[in-house]
């Protein structure tokens, strides 16, 4: 079982990361500072580190700088809400592995995890097909039986969460999580409004509702 340290400071968020992880079969740990993040990365007990930047007492370039200076080899996901060129570059050259801006989607985070952890595994997808529904994730492209269809961002993160689990039913919950990430409100009925506009843009019949249950993406022809 990989072991991942979470160094966040807001709450919600380390429960978020946390919560996915471990459903996902990781052991996590939580540090909410930059000192314990930094002592507990040099322990040499973990297999990757997801660190914030805007951490207290020291922040994460800190963190990162003593990790590489003393050439400890963790792989870091940087996770921070600055997402500016300057920044993105700064973690990079600061030794980081990869760097992720706030807001995210948990299954972003979970694919840099494993990719990080396993990186001379087979490539990953670029793309996803299912029933005559087929997405490009490199060109955001999506087409239906040969029929480029327009989707928006959300929309178009909404159409891969379901190729990726084709047939499987996915609660509302899991879909907020996985599309909205973690600053989704559980009684928004916003699932159901973009399930409505999927289903106008790539057929009503694909994506069924189970009653009581949520939504499951059927094949078509």
């Amino acid at each position: 079982m990989s072991r991942i340290l979470i160094a966040e400071d807001e709450p919600r968020i380390a429960a978020f990361v946390e919560k996915g992880l471990a459903a996902n079969g990781f052991a996590v740990t939580v540090v909410g500072d930059g000192p314990s993040a930094r002592d507990y990365a040099m322990t040499g007990g973990f297999d990757l580190m997801v660190l914030d930047i805007g951490l207290p007492g020291v922040d994460g370039f800190s963190v990162l700088r003593t990790l590489r200076a003393e050439r400890n080899p963790i792989p870091v996901i940087v996770l921070t809400a600055r997402d500016s060129v300057q920044d993105t570059v700064a973690g990079l050259e600061g030794g980081a592995d990869d760097y992720m801006a706030k807001p995210f989607r948990f299954e972003e985070l979970l694919a840099r995890v494993r990719l990080r952890l396993a990186p001379d595994r087979t490539p990953e997808l670029t793309i996803l097909s299912h029933g005559g529904l087929r997405l490009d994730l490199r060109t955001r492209r999506a087409t239906v039986a040969d029929r480029t269809v327009d989707l928006s961002a959300r929309e178009f993160a909404l159409a891969e969460t379901f190729l990726r689990h084709p047939g499987q039913v996915l609660s509302r919950e899991q879909l907020l999580s996985h599309v909205w990430g973690y600053d989704f409100d559980p009684g928004s009925n916003v699932v159901d409004v973009y399930v409505r506009y999927l289903r106008r843009k790539l057929g009503a019949e694909r994506i069924a509702t189970v009653r009581g249950m949520g939504y499951r993406l059927d094949a078509v022809g």
